[in-house]
């Protein structure tokens, strides 16, 4: 129970100390989504906030049914002692990504080309649902965004693998999502001055080493795959005292 706590909390710390990089990255989407509503609704912050939530609630779905995707191919590896594997990757992929934010490692802006081919796919049907003019619109819209090649949700993606079950997984991209949602959110509603923000060297530099000190110290979490083993034993033993006189 507590590596998989553990889990969410990795992959909601995640998506919060990544704000540079969803600004940066996602600010420019969602202020193109948001110059599509019409200009009464874009003048008014009270009205904006619906479309701008419903666009964030579509991703983070998005999120959610890619952890069970990633939950179904890895429940067999970690049911075949494979765990330590995924969760060497897992930090391998994060520390990759702290490094990538930082802009010590250029190059694994190649991971985020994974996804491109689901994106040729899906970016069409976001464009016919342009420009929005209802929540729904919105809602869709966001999750057709969820699928955004990009590596940070590549590293949520390698932290929910860890954990060997779909619906688990699917829990640690919600919490990852959620861990998004201030960056996003604001970025939709104070574009120009969060981006000047992400723009700064030293915070993307910032924000990059707290993501490399998470990876590391998930290192020293006690593993799911160890906790199951624990309570295994710990019911093995008992159960003689069970049937005793």
């Amino acid at each position: 129970m507590e590596a998989i706590t553990g889990s969410y909390i990795t992959a909601f710390l995640l998506g919060l100390f990544s704000t540079v990089h969803c600004i940066a990255m996602c600010g420019s989407v969602i202020g193109a989504l948001t110059l599509s509503l019409p200009v009464e609704v874009r003048e008014s912050q009270r009205k904006m906030l619906p479309y701008v939530l419903n666009y964030n609630l579509g991703r983070v779905l998005s999120y959610v049914i890619a952890g069970i995707i990633v939950g179904l191919l890895s429940s067999p590896l970690a049911n075949f002692n494979g765990h330590a594997i995924l969760r060497v990757l897992s930090v391998s992929v994060m520390i990759a990504m702290g490094c990538y934010l930082a802009g010590w490692f250029p190059k694994f802006a190649v991971m985020e080309r994974i996804g491109a081919p689901i994106w040729r796919r899906l970016q069409p049907i976001g464009q016919k649902l342009l420009p929005v003019r209802r929540y729904s619109q919105a809602f869709f819209l966001g999750a057709v965004w969820g699928w955004l090649p990009c590596g940070l949700v590549y590293a949520a993606l390698a932290v929910a693998a860890t954990v060997g079950e779909p619906m688990t997984a699917a829990l640690v991209m919600l919490s990852f999502g959620l861990g998004t949602l201030p960056a996003v959110m604001g970025a939709g509603l104070f574009t120009g001055l969060l981006a000047s923000l992400a723009k700064a060297k030293h915070m993307r530099q910032i924000a990059g080493l707290l993501i490399i000190a998470m990876a590391i110290a998930t290192l020293f979490l006690p593993s799911n795959h160890n906790s199951e083993h624990l309570n295994h034993d710990s019911h093995e033993y008992q159960a003689p005292n069970k049937g005793g006189g």
